[in-house]
């Protein structure tokens, strides 16, 4: 009956040491895995917001005494003093290596219009969908331009000229309905009136001609460089220039905020290396007389070993398995609050769970080594003096 109940008491203590060292594991396990998983869908969202928030390669005329004014364009009081591009050949672009790699083609004509009081004013033509998706930062009171004869006002010019929505103004004779205004954005923009291509080719008097192209590159996997000289070699007569600045620091926030989450990721598996390496010292301690008992019968050195590093990697593999489930659910639940604005799911990635379970057990075999070691060289005499 003693031996019994004995027996009762040690499975029930080993039961509770085994519960503890899974339950350590699978917090830290789940706490790695929704950080990384996290910290790859918002760099995915990120990186997606980051590549298409303005342009990142700016295609002008060759030149060889451009003076950069306006996005690559000199501008001679208010004429511009560059040549034009072709319209028609700028679906050459689809044709480059890394077409896949490009977001936004922008092409815009820019020219100076008469405007009433004998005054002038610079005019942009745009295909308002493109331009306005690659300048995320413009905030407009009104809408967009749609027709040809619609356009929208930069906050100085609106004021210079006493622009208002719905008014309409005369630019080179022909009428135009203003259907936003710009708020003030500190640049350029704040001086232009923008309106869709075909109308300002028409009354500029340059039908299918561009000033520059404005292209934003995904270059998460490629240089912005390559990409730009495969423009080059797609427009012969032209000036790609690739804003080297602009795609380094955008790569270079993404880099921190992985690198942030790695740190962390490594600080809490050391500290889970710590928990596992107490846990099973405190198990080895508790059970001197089992383990002294099994030296008793004839159990190798690197039986009992064996033995405690078995039942950790036991444990270790239930904590990966659950840890692994219990992120990604954590992951789901915390999304919305770190993604908010954005679409952006989150990724079961076999490679993952599989990297969890073997971080696991790697954790649970390193912090049992020393106990297990420990284990090896009890005295079997311990236990017999214990009967």
């Amino acid at each position: 009956m003693r031996l019994g109940n004995v027996a009762l008491g040690n499975l029930r203590r080993r039961s509770s040491r085994a519960a503890f060292l899974v339950a350590g594991l699978l917090i830290g396990i789940s706490t790695v895995v929704t950080l990384l998983t996290l910290s790859r869908a918002l760099t995915v969202q990120a990186q997606n917001q980051l590549e298409t928030y303005g342009a990142n390669i700016v295609v002008a005329p060759r030149t060889d005494d451009l003076s950069l004014s306006y996005g690559g364009v000199a501008l001679g009081g208010v004429r511009l003093q560059a040549r034009d591009l072709r319209e028609a050949d700028l679906p050459r672009i689809d044709t480059i290596e890394n077409r896949k790699n490009i977001a936004i083609v922008a092409p815009e004509l820019l020219g100076a219009v008469k405007v009433p009081g004998g005054r002038q004013a610079l005019l942009l033509g745009v295909r308002s969908r493109e331009e306005f998706e690659l300048k995320k930062w413009w905030q407009l009171d009104g809408r967009r331009p749609r027709g040809g004869d619609e356009l929208v006002a930069g906050s100085a010019v609106a004021g210079r000229l006493g622009l208002r929505i719905g008014q309409q103004v005369a630019l080179d004779g022909r009428d135009f309905t203003v259907t936003g205004i710009l708020r003030p954005t500190g640049s350029q923009d704040d001086q232009l009136l923008v309106t869709e291509l075909g109308a300002a080719q028409a009354l500029l008097g340059k039908p299918g001609k561009v000033t520059l192209v404005q292209v934003a590159a995904l270059c998460s996997n490629c240089p912005v460089e390559e990409i730009a000289r495969q423009l080059s070699g797609a427009l012969p007569g032209t000036q790609v220039t690739a804003m080297q600045q602009v795609t380094k620091n955008r790569m270079h926030a993404l880099d921190v905020f992985r690198t942030f989450s790695y740190v962390i990721a490594g600080i809490i598996i050391a500290i889970e290396a710590l928990v596992v390496f107490v846990t099973m010292m405190g198990s080895v301690n508790a059970r001197t007389r089992e383990i002294g008992l099994f030296r008793a019968l004839g159990f190798r050195r690197t039986h009992v070993t064996l033995l405690v590093l078995i039942e950790a990697a036991v444990a270790s593999v239930v904590a990966g398995v659950l840890g692994y489930l219990a992120g990604m659910v954590i992951s789901y639940v915390l999304l919305p609050f770190f993604a908010k604005g954005g679409e952006v799911g989150i990724a079961w990635a076999p490679q993952l769970a599989a990297g969890a379970v073997l971080l696991a057990v790697l954790i649970g075999s390193l912090g049992s080594l020393y106990p297990a070691l420990h284990a090896s060289r009890l005295d079997p005499t311990v236990a017999l003096r214990a009967i």
